[in-house]
């Protein structure tokens, strides 16, 4: 695989990058106005020229199918489902999680899909080398790429690109064009999933997008081992910001020696508010001083972090000891232009959900981090976990509950901070992975399990 060792080598591919991750929703608020004012420059006849309302797509239509009802005019493919058999004689595994669209060249894309497996889960075949192993037997966690022809959207191949691993949960592209794929499981020897695992788990690996077959599985440890979910990469730096699923998590960054080169090691960070605030939870019980207020940018700081390699699982803990600032369930993670946005899953009064904006400060400016959006009720959102920036202006964000509600939704919120229904989901499963083709017609997203992997498209904006 190729790697970039300077920072200017990260700026020459940040066009391409954006182009493919979704960047209108961050060039709104680039300027630094705060998004609900940045969403009144586009005037009510640029909405309607765009051809929807400013809250969403419509109406949702029921899908005779039975499986994910979407607005009118939208429809939606099968590319891939569970067992179906690969390029490489294996098997479509299940439990497909995080995902990563990446443009390469020549007229294909490919789709890196995580898999959330677990010792004791099936692999979809016999897995011939990995990372880790449980009594001898490789454990089935990794990832699966298929590649795609842009025009036709043809499947055109199909395989097993990493495997050894333990609950890749979700992930992030790379400007340099990989998958970061990250382990929600810090456990090893002895520990939860069993007896007889022989490695400690809980890394972040990188899979490149064009490998064209297995990767070798090296974990990046020094991207610190905890209960990954997600990674994005900041083109302009090479820096990567990392959520952790845990309810007292905290946000990470990784500072790499080498932009472009993780595998060359770095330094691991956790971000406090430089006003002292500790907790952006906002649940019942949290002091009312000190709850985040939507659109109220704090000023942060960042903590070194050291001995990240956690044999005790207690990075974080010793993170909030410095005054770190605690997130509940961090999961979904995208980068827009110039700016981040952040999934708390179960974060707010309500319990349902927050979205949090962070915005790097380049050129000696300060780093500041904001709530920049809170569910107050299930219909706005119950449990938003992956997300990404659509290209087109909104978030979008897969929804992750196992309430009373059967339903997920995909959930889409626009850039003044209104959420609205996309798709809704007619299965007891979760969604995951969204993300968009570089050109912006199609979003690509799982159905968890049984593993269904579809491409989405329609009157976008």
């Amino acid at each position: 695989m190729t790697h970039f060792s300077h920072a200017e080598n990260l700026s020459f591919n940040r066009r391409r990058f954006m182009a493919a991750t979704g960047s209108a929703f961050a060039a709104l608020g680039a300027s630094g106005c705060s998004m609900a004012s940045a969403d009144s420059r586009m005037g009510a006849g640029d909405v309607a020229r765009a051809g929807r309302t400013q809250t969403g797509y419509g109406a949702l239509v029921s899908d005779p199918d039975g499986m994910l009802d979407l607005p009118e005019g939208f429809s939606y493919r099968v590319l891939s489902r569970l067992g179906d058999t690969m390029s490489d004689g294996l098997s479509v595994p299940d439990k497909a999680d995080g995902m990563g669209c990446l443009d390469l060249g020549g007229g294909k894309i490919a789709l890196v899909r995580n898999h959330e497996l677990v010792p004791g889960d099936e692999s979809g075949g016999t897995l011939r080398h990995g990372y880790g192993t449980q009594e001898g037997a490789i454990v089935p966690g990794g990832t699966t790429t298929l590649v795609l022809d842009t025009k036709t959207l043809a499947l055109e191949k199909e395989y097993r690109s990493l495997a050894g691993t333990i609950r890749n949960c979700s992930g992030g592209v790379t400007p340099w064009g990989s998958w970061l794929t990250c382990e929600e499981a810090p456990t090893g020897p002895g520990q939860k999933y069993g007896e007889g695992l022989e490695q400690n788990h809980g890394w972040v690996f990188e899979v490149p997008a064009g490998a064209g077959r297995q990767v070798d599985a090296v974990p990046l440890k020094a991207m610190g081992r905890f209960n990954h979910e997600a990674a994005s990469v900041d083109p302009r730096t090479g820096i990567v910001y990392l959520t952790e699923d845990r309810d007292d998590s905290v946000f990470y960054r990784f500072l790499p020696a080498e932009p472009g080169n993780l595998a060359a090691g770095g330094r691991l960070q956790a971000m406090a508010a430089v006003d002292g605030t500790t907790d952006s939870r906002n649940w019942p019980k949290t002091d009312m001083a000190s709850r985040m207020r939507v659109s109220a940018p704090k000023q942060v700081r960042w903590i070194d972090l050291d001995n990240v390699e956690s044999p005790s699982d207690d990075l974080r803990t010793r993170a909030a000891a410095q005054g770190a600032l605690l997130i509940a369930r961090g999961e979904g993670l995208h980068m827009g232009e110039d700016e981040l946005y952040i999934c708390s899953t179960s974060g707010g009064t309500a319990g349902l959900g927050q979205v949090f904006r962070f915005m790097p400060g380049y050129n000696g400016a300060a780093d500041r981090f904001e709530l920049f959006f809170e569910s107050e009720n299930r219909d706005q959102f119950n449990y938003g976990d992956n997300l990404t920036v659509a290209p087109f202006g909104d978030l979008f964000v897969c929804e992750d509950q196992y309430t009373d509600v059967v339903d997920n939704y995909l959930r889409g919120i626009t850039p003044a901070g209104q959420a609205y229904a996309f798709g809704r989901l007619h299965r007891q499963t979760e969604l995951a992975g969204g993300c968009f083709s570089p050109d912006g017609k199609w979003f690509f997203v799982n159905i968890y399990s049984p593993t269904i992997t579809v491409a989405i498209t329609g009157p976008w904006t």
